[in-house]
């Protein structure tokens, strides 16, 4: 299948983008919005979205064929890393989960831009309105393709022309998934822009932000700055800081007819997208004195993602990355060589997984793609001064505990300031409700107005 050029994405890679041209894509994108998108009802964005999800997920897609033959060469990750992750990603796209979104962010309240009332058993007055931004626009840095996806997504429920730029050649599969919304809604996919282009052309985004109403970001806390102090004051800006998460498995469920269980899950997290991403575990705390001790839950982890390297393979990493690797093991095998209380587990003849085992509690920053820390712990209360190091910088922590302790170690971790606690083998399957980093993913890009309609004198 040959995708047509829609976007700039889908220009040959020796094509160069000019300002001229953003300026007219710009331009060209905004009027688009007035004509064809700016009066769309909420459940027709709705159902369109539910379409393009439920089509992709089915074996015939043209996307998902493209997806799964092309996405390992231009994304990294294998055909079974991309499989699961983007079915599980786009299995939450449903009416259901739509309708709670938009009640949990925007409750009964009715977009400015709506022709009627259209939620259910909304009222004909109400007192209040949103509308988002005319002009949105993302610059997606990460490896998965989640929070793009997710973008323009929101980007869409609000009504906003798009455009969304890619760090690299991390653009295929938002393109993707921007083309099987114009061969849905060819008036919706005109409301929409791909491109990439690597960081620091500053004249491209120079001619981005001055026709912005609000720039979406991801990147580390530098590059964040950067982008924020060249976005015009008038601009809303929403940076999404780099984060890291980890997860805690409770004693009560280290015992030998449950432990299959949680090593899967453990596993499911490590390799779900390679690791990489901001809800990937780079440490498990494991809490002492379970049946199954917490060496060996690291062995058992360890026989798992070997298991799972034949059948979910991990992608092609850099040279830089798997040097990172190398190196990290050479320190740990040193220790473990002369440390009882320390081991550790690597693939053979490959940096495809690592496990390492040590009794010092202080969080460990993984190099990622398939690297994890286990470290014991004697109770939950020794986590916290472990990990007080990336205290306001932790996105996810993944539970594994009976119900009765998973909700007490839920209230400690919120207290202590955890933006997302969830089961242990859902750190990167979050919900369509999920509150990025403890804000409303689509309240933040929404702006409200209160209509005091009076008593009519």
């Amino acid at each position: 299948m040959d995708l047509p050029n829609y976007f700039f994405a889908d220009l040959p890679p020796e094509a160069t983008l000019s300002p001229a041209m953003l300026e007219a894509a710009c331009d060209t994108l905004k009027r688009n919005r007035e004509k064809y998108l700016a009066h769309r009802t909420t459940e027709d964005v709705v159902k369109i979205l539910c379409e393009v999800a439920a089509d992709w997920r089915q074996p015939e897609n043209q996307f998902r064929k493209l997806a799964l033959e092309l996405g390992p060469a231009e994304t990294g990750f294998s055909k079974a890393i991309l499989e699961k992750g983007l079915d599980d990603f786009f299995r939450q796209f449903t009416p259901e989960n739509f309708h709670a979104l938009l009640e949990q962010d925007l409750g009964g309240a009715v977009a400015a831009t709506d022709t009627e009332i259209s939620a259910p058993g909304a009222p004909r007055q109400t007192p209040h309105f949103w509308r988002g931004p005319d002009f949105l626009v993302h610059l997606v840095a990460e490896r998965p393709p989640n929070p793009a996806l997710m973008s323009l997504t929101l980007g869409l429920l609000t009504r906003s022309a798009q455009f969304v730029q890619c760090a690299g050649g991390d653009a295929f599969l938002p393109r993707l998934f921007a083309h099987a919304i114009y061969q849905a809604d060819p008036k919706l996919g005109a409301c929409l822009e791909i491109a990439a282009w690597r960081g620091g052309n500053l004249d491209l985004e120079h001619t981005l932000f001055a026709h912005a109403d609000c720039v979406t970001a991801t990147g580390t806390d530098e590059a964040l700055e950067n982008f924020r102090v060249r976005v015009p004051l008038k601009t809303r800006f929403l940076g999404c800081r780099r984060r890291v998460s980890f997860g805690f498995i409770a004693r009560e469920v280290l015992r030998d007819e449950t432990i299959a269980e949680i090593v899967s899950r453990a596993a499911d997290d490590v390799i779900a997208w390679d690791q990489n991403g901001a809800l990937s575990p780079h440490v498990f705390y494991v809490e002492e004195r379970g049946v199954v001790e917490s060496d060996k839950f690291a062995q058992l982890l360890a026989v798992e993602l070997a298991k799972r390297e034949t059948a979910a393979p991990r992608g092609k990493i850099s040279m830089e990355a798997a040097a990172a690797i190398a190196s990290r093991r050479a320190i740990y095998e040193a220790i473990a060589a002369h440390r009882a209380d320390a081991k550790i587990w690597t693939s053979p003849d490959s940096t495809a997984w690592t496990v390492v085992f040590e009794h010092d509690v202080s969080f460990r920053f993984s190099p990622l793609n398939r690297f994890i820390y286990v470290k014991p712990v004697p109770e939950v209360a020794a986590v916290l001064p472990g990990v007080d190091e990336i205290h306001g910088n932790v996105s996810t922590v993944g539970l594994a505990a009976p119900p009765e302790k998973m909700a007490q170690l839920a209230r400690r971790f919120a207290r202590w300031g955890a933006t997302r606690i969830c089961p242990l083998g859902q750190m990167q399957n979050p919900p369509l409700t999920w509150r990025h980093d403890g804000r409303p993913a689509l309240g933040d890009l929404i702006t409200w107005t209160d209509f005091e309609a009076g008593d009519g004198r």
